[in-house]
């Protein structure tokens, strides 16, 4: 596990995109100067490359300029975290460069553990089949590792990071919180966030398991 601070005293120069909600956000992250942000409501298919192009535009540099990618692989929306998963191992391609992945929960929790009387909490998103993931931070402060709960077995104070979509239906009081990286992140630069991802994909608590299918050859059903 890394820091911020780590990662831009190993790689000057870092592109971060983080599509795991309704809101696509997006930064240029540079050692020694301000971060560059950028932030749209819509679609990951078009919002992932538009924000791209118009950050590197903004700040002058290429996809060859950038030395290292960090990009949310999860919890939130899998079609938008895969959709930037695909363009960091397209862009990848084109020039190997190192990436790391973070934990949108483990960044509201970091956050919120260190306001003044926020303990005893959880931070949840839709984990589909009446489930969630949760990262839960204890009266001490200590936060748990992402896991997957049923709803029945939810309890205590929830939050819910804003823009993150359910299909089930909501635990009584969960309360909405923001989630703008711009933010939550700088006052974490020395939090240990990051994690290398050889191969950018959208966070599973499992790999999924396939049956195999066995052919047979259709008869007619016997005369009785």
């Amino acid at each position: 596990m890394s820091s911020l601070h780590q990662l831009l005293a190993l790689h000057p120069t870092i592109l971060l995109i983080d599509s795991s909600s309704t809101v696509v956000q997006a930064a240029v992250l540079r050692r020694g100067a301000e971060a560059v942000w950028g932030a749209k409501l819509g679609e990951a298919g078009e919002q992932v490359f538009a924000i791209t192009s118009n950050l590197l535009e903004g700040t002058n540099l290429s996809l060859e300029s950038i030395d290292a990618f960090v990009f949310c692989d999860g919890p939130g929306s899998v079609l938008g975290i895969r959709t930037a998963a695909v363009a960091l191992r397209t862009w990848r391609m084109l020039c190997e460069r190192p990436t790391y992945a973070f934990c949108s929960l483990t960044i509201v929790a970091q956050a919120l553990a260190r306001a003044p009387g926020r303990r005893d909490f959880s931070v949840i998103a839709d984990a589909r089949r009446d489930s969630w993931h949760r990262v839960a931070v204890d009266t001490e402060g200590t936060l748990s590792n992402l896991h997957r709960l049923p709803t029945a077995k939810l309890f205590g104070a929830l939050v819910m990071p804003e823009g993150f979509r359910h299909w089930t239906e909501l635990p009584a009081s969960t309360e909405a919180v923001p989630y703008s990286l711009a933010t939550l992140l700088p006052p974490l630069a020395d939090a240990d966030l990051f994690y290398a991802a050889a191969e950018p994909d959208a966070f599973l608590h499992e790999e999924p398991v396939y049956k195999t299918w066995t052919p047979q050859v259709h008869r007619a059903p016997s005369p009785s």
